[in-house]
């Protein structure tokens, strides 16, 4: 019999499995099953959701088989089970439905694609079926990842250590990320900061893709950004794709049906991510960010990605806390400065939605924006051109809350969105708490 461990590629959720079951009377009924979750050697679990059939079958007759399939091999195995629970509630049952919730939200199916139950199987027997796919040279599995544990300890120390020696909230972003994708392989990777002032994340820092997406904004509980958010949790995805393929199966089932569902949220990052990952960094009880990594790979990521990065999470959200508890320095006195070129640029205040628009094209709202609007009516008022996070954050004017108030991560997002959007006009860091406010152009400004 096959050792059960030696199959976790199977419980990925890459390549959806199949459980067959019979009535009292021998009459068979075979179901589709998202995801087949590994629990020990001897135990395995199903997301019960739509399985109305199968859970009548299995109320009268407690054995099932499972067939499941290796990602990258195609060949199949069969599992003999036995019923043994449902739960509905637990640690494996919250696991299970975080998992659905973030491909639920995703959807637009919150509160109708659901887990109802996790269903707990004793797997009796485990057998290699013959002849479901071509025979290959050699039947054993592809070797396991042996012998690279001390690279990826390594790997971990070295981003540690960098981490650790950063200076202010940019350069550490910077370096995470930079990271990330040197030491650990990885292609796609954002971070979103948590805006407590509204319960939205944003992102702030992103690598390997064609726009930056600062800005970019994920209420809490959307997809899996906002449940990772929500729940606190580190969450990881395989074979995305086939999930949402599923996902969409059954909302277009139920939208023939005449329900009523919420619009699809598009996914952030990779159009055609088959692996996702985000780790919330938290320190307490209160919630920094989000990290996400992304893949087109549907086994790119794998256990240990968890152990080693949820340790990197932990410490990255001690030293965005750290950094953000700085204190400011005192200003130096301004340079002269030459004239500046003719070319102008049309800043709008709409302080009904609270945001700016430049040259007619949307740039940033909420209290980044509030911060822009006051550096340019200042600055366009008396020609003063470096400020410092203190007296921003004594201005009850901006909003900001008083305690916790992320003022260093809205001024790397207003940063980023005027180097994207309007770099004649550009926010320098030159110090500990203190920036200068550039422009290689004039300034007309107006307020509707």
């Amino acid at each position: 019999m096959t050792a059960l461990p030696e199959l976790m590629p199977c419980f990925q959720g890459v390549v959806p499995a199949a459980i067959a079951t019979c009535d009292a009377a021998g009459v068979p009924n075979v179901a589709y099953v998202s995801h087949v979750y590994y629990l020990d050697e001897g135990h395995v679990a199903l997301s019960c959701q739509f399985f109305n059939k199968t859970r009548r079958n299995i109320d009268q007759n407690p054995y099932a088989c499972v067939k499941v399939m290796h990602p990258v091999t195609l060949e199949a195995w069969r599992l003999d089970v036995k019923f043994i629970r449902a739960e509905t509630s637990g640690p494996l049952f919250d696991e299970m439905e975080l998992r659905i919730q973030a491909i639920a939200t995703h959807t637009g199916m919150k509160g109708i694609f659901r887990l109802l139950s996790s269903d707990i199987y004793e797997v009796l027997d485990v057998s290699h079926v013959r002849g479901y796919v071509l025979p290959r040279a050699s039947e054993e599995l592809p070797p396991a990842r042996l012998g690279e544990t001390r690279a990826e300890l390594r790997g971990l120390q070295v981003l540690s250590d960098r981490v650790s020696r950063t200076e202010d909230l940019a350069e550490l972003l910077e370096v995470l990320l930079n990271s990330l994708c040197e030491l650990f392989r990885v292609r796609h990777a954002m971070f979103l900061m948590h805006d407590e002032t509204d319960g939205r994340l944003y992102a702030l820092e992103s690598r390997g893709y064609e726009n930056s997406g600062a800005g970019a904004e994920v209420a809490m509980g959307e997809g899996l950004v906002g449940t990772v958010a929500k729940t606190r949790r580190l969450l990881r995805l395989s074979g995305v794709g086939e999930m949402l393929r599923y996902a969409r199966a059954v909302r277009n089932e139920m939208q023939r049906d005449g329900a009523s569902l919420h619009a699809e949220i598009p996914l952030p990052g990779l159009c055609d991510a088959q692996s996702q990952m985000a780790l919330p960094l938290v320190v307490g009880d209160r919630l920094l960010g989000v990290l996400v990594l992304e893949s087109v790979d549907p086994l790119a990521f794998e256990d240990w990605h968890e152990a080693y990065l949820n340790l990197l999470a932990n410490q990255a959200a001690l030293a965005i806390e750290r950094l953000s508890e700085q204190p400011d320095v005192e200003p130096a006195p301004e340079p002269d400065r030459p004239p500046l070129a003719a070319r102008k640029r049309v800043f709008t205040w709409y302080p009904k939605d609270e945001s700016v628009f430049v040259d007619g094209e949307y740039l940033v709202r909420g209290v980044p924006a509030r911060i822009l609007w006051k550096l340019l009516s200042e600055h366009d008022a008396t020609g003063r051109r470096e400020f410092g996070n203190r007296e921003l954050r004594m201005d009850e004017s901006l909003g900001l809350p008083p305690y916790k108030d992320n003022l260093e991560s809205r001024l790397i997002l207003l940063r980023k969105r005027l180097v994207e959007r309007c770099p004649d006009v550009r926010i320098v860091p030159v110090k500990r708490g203190r920036f200068t406010f550039e422009r290689d152009c004039e300034l007309l400004l107006e307020s509707r």
